[in-house]
């Protein structure tokens, strides 16, 4: 069954628990001392926090009513919380799935978008996820494979999320995506909300006038301090399409200690095994 589907026709037809305000304060006392353990693992998913849409599976699962006590917590003017958290196999696809979402004390057309950026992105990885499954078994198939060999074979997909800072009014999180079997995929999207403005925080506000320039500068020291003794680096030279200059799609998140670091897509500007390179801009 198709797992996203499936959680959100569980939420929509779920009551909401009376003693769910009881659940949700108590996951929140325990999430303050607790959200700063939350860490990124690669093929891998950390605990689950509490279903702030899907309340309604805190009836339904013991696993979740027990995640419930890990719910992040940010600031006074929002959260950001755990929309569907599962773990599931379908038809050779492995899922390990957490997906943020921000609750706002008040109305927030940014967060309402940046919300729906999410869902809508999880729901293409797992269409793509299935395409690709589909297109790897017909290729198996077509060049002799057998239904034994067919049946050792598993697809992992990962969603999960990392909060990089806070403070009462702003926040930086990254949501990751993640596809591994013979190839392997992944994409961070990196979020960086002014939720007292209600806008995005860009590399201009953070760096000056000047922030083409400084992170450029960070850019190109970390391709140079790359290079080993013989030569060899991992990243492309310009004209092998390498990195040439920032610009304001330039993904980024911020620090703890309020320092930007710029984060780049899988092969955009290095061979794949460099993976999603990262530069800080101090």
């Amino acid at each position: 069954m198709n797992e996203f589907k499936k959680a959100r026709e569980d939420y929509e037809a779920t009551p909401i628990p009376q003693e769910l305000e009881s659940r949700v304060r108590a996951g929140i006392r325990q999430g303050r001392a607790n959200y700063r353990r939350r860490r990124w693992r690669k093929y891998g998913i950390g605990a689950a926090a509490c279903l702030a849409v899907l309340v309604g599976a805190l009836n339904l699962s013991p696993t979740v009513a027990a995640a419930a006590a890990e719910v992040p917590v940010l600031g006074g003017l929002f959260r950001v919380m755990t929309f569907i958290s599962f773990n599931a196999s379908d038809g050779g696809i492995n899922y390990a799935v957490s997906v943020p979402r921000l609750e706002t004390d008040g109305e927030s057309e940014l967060a309402q978008a940046v919300n729906d950026a999410i869902e809508n992105k999880v729901l293409r990885l797992e269409e793509k996820a299935r395409q690709d499954w589909e297109d790897y078994k017909d290729a198996f198939f077509a060049t002799g494979g057998t239904e034994e060999e067919w049946g050792e074979r598993t697809m992992d997909v990962i969603v999960d999320y990392e909060i990089k800072s806070q403070t009462d009014t702003r926040v930086s999180f990254v949501v990751t995506f993640a596809e591994g079997w013979v190839a392997s995929m992944e994409e961070r999207y990196c979020y960086n909300l002014d939720l007292a403005e209600d806008r995005d925080i860009t590399l201009a506000d953070l760096l000056g006038e000047n922030w083409v320039e400084r992170c450029n500068e960070a850019v190109n020291a970390g391709i140079a301090a790359s290079v080993d003794e013989e030569g060899f680096t991992y990243f492309f030279t310009p004209e092998e399409g390498g990195f040439t200059t920032v610009d304001e799609t330039t993904a980024f998140y911020i620090r703890e200690d309020g320092v930007p670091v710029l984060v780049f897509p899988e092969y955009s500007i290095a061979a794949g095994a460099a993976g999603s390179p990262e530069f800080p801009v101090e």
